[in-house]
């Protein structure tokens, strides 16, 4: 959720680590633990600054901030069934919603905050402006891991979900119209990890066999990409994340190796820009595959891992993204022993990964400052947009407005908050001076009950 944020099981965690996740724009980095949740802005590789740290809710197993702004969603292992929307810098909480069953996730963009639910298998769709629902899609398929995406792109703000519990089916819907745009086959077996480019024109996914990784066009649904992770093992994929100009994209799993995959660009000719021996080698088997059984040639037109990562520990859950950090592309790993990785990619010619930081999540302020240090390599060459670590510009608010309430999620479930006020347009979250500043402490207890 980009994005990308990826929940770590109980059963999976490190001591005190509930979860973890990075904002849209991978400059923040969340973590909920046993005693409340951390705020980490991930913008240096050499300091790791705890931003913000709150005490007040033990036990939490979900929290998400939006971009750079102060709001930030969090839900507790206390209060499963209730989404609380807390001002951070203030120390104020927004609004809450209770629902009539747990809550398995949450994805934020600047118009969107989508919530979805377990047991009667329902997706809860917000404005972000007033926390009105606007829509709430029932009986969509089991979905006991909370799997979906939400474009961060708020004028593509499509989401993303499982349309089955059997096969890899992946729903497409409009959330800015609230219709279902199309159904994407991706996969004979059920997803595990799904994410949308940052431009909301791209969508990766991964099954639960974790062997193969497709790339998607969006809306239409036409497959780009087909990378392969691994042929010898099954393996469970927790993270999914394209950099910021969707040239890459980078996958973990529960194993040791995390892959980073180069999304191929062609020339106005049709040739690739950069002809290697691995692409000549591919044109090969291309021209061979009308010999060889479909099952074989398959699997040798699919893409290898452009770039890996050794990681220092295996069998351990993990989130990954990448970033641009200090003008160079980084990759960055959140472990659920409570460390954070940096790595240096080399976007010419890939290969393995440098280590170059790793940062403890836990302990004092003391603990944080004596980090493990890491000597820095040289940097690598810079090619275009990601590759060249150009930042990807914020685009302003788009000027439309959403689309009213539907049927099943009117005014007597999402009221607007009289204790706020609320901008005429979509507000852009960018500091704390940006949301609607309350006229009182007091906040609006909304309950909503399922349909």
């Amino acid at each position: 959720r980009r994005s990308l944020g990826i929940g770590m099981e109980t059963g999976d965690i490190g001591p005190g680590l509930c979860c973890a996740s990075f904002n849209q724009d991978s400059t923040s980095l969340a973590v909920g633990t046993k005693t409340g949740y951390r705020l980490f802005s991930v913008t240096s590789v050499d300091k790791l600054d705890c931003i913000h740290e709150s005490t007040e809710t033990p036990d939490v197993y979900i929290v998400e901030r939006l971009f750079s702004s102060s709001l930030v969603v969090v839900v507790s292992e206390s209060m499963p069934r209730r989404m609380n929307v807390y001002h951070f810098k203030k120390g104020t909480e927004i609004c809450n919603y209770s629902y009539s069953n747990n809550i398995l996730a949450v994805r934020l963009n600047r118009q969107m905050n989508v919530c979805l639910c377990s047991l009667i298998e329902s997706i809860y769709i917000h404005n972000i402006k007033d926390m009105k629902l606007l829509k709430t899609l029932l009986n969509t398929p089991s979905n006991p891991s909370g799997l979906c995406a939400l474009s961060i792109n708020h004028s593509n703000s499509f989401l993303a979900y499982p349309g089955s519990d059997t096969i890899g089916e992946i729903i497409v819907y409009d959330a800015n119209n609230l219709s279902t745009v199309t159904m994407i086959p991706a996969h004979d077996s059920p997803l595990a990890a799904i994410t949308f480019s940052a431009s909301g024109t791209k969508l990766a996914s991964a099954s639960e066999r974790g062997t193969v990784i497709r790339v998607f066009s969006i809306p239409e649904g036409l497959r780009l990409f087909e990378f392969r992770r691994g042929m010898k093992r099954y393996v469970n994929i927790s993270s999914l994340s394209f950099s910021p100009d969707a040239q890459f994209l980078c996958a973990s799993s529960n194993t040791e190796t995390l892959h980073i995959f180069k999304l191929k660009q062609h020339s106005p000719s049709g040739e690739e820009d950069a002809p290697s021996w691995s692409a000549y080698v591919g044109k090969m088997f291309t021209a061979a595959s009308s010999y060889l059984p479909a099952q074989v040639s398959g699997m040798m037109s699919q893409d290898r891992a452009f770039a890996t990562v050794r990681l220092q520990m295996a069998g351990q859950k993990n989130v990954c993204t990448l970033a641009t950090i200090q003008k160079l592309p980084r990759l960055l790993v959140a472990s659920s022993d409570g460390q954070l990785f940096i790595y240096n990619i080399d976007p010419q010619d890939g290969g393995e990964c440098t280590l170059v930081q790793k940062h403890r999540l836990f302990g004092s302020n003391k603990d944080w400052e004596e980090t493990e240090k890491c000597e820095l390599t040289e940097p690598p060459q810079a090619c275009q947009s990601y590759a060249a670590t150009v930042a990807i510009p914020t685009s302003g608010p788009v000027t439309a407005t959403l689309t009213g309430y539907s049927e099943d999620g009117g005014a007597k479930k999402g009221e607007v908050i009289p204790e706020h006020e609320f901008a005429a347009g979509p507000v852009c979250l960018d500091d704390e001076t940006e949301f609607p500043p309350g006229k009182n402490k007091q906040t609006k207890k909304l309950q909503l009950n399922s349909v």
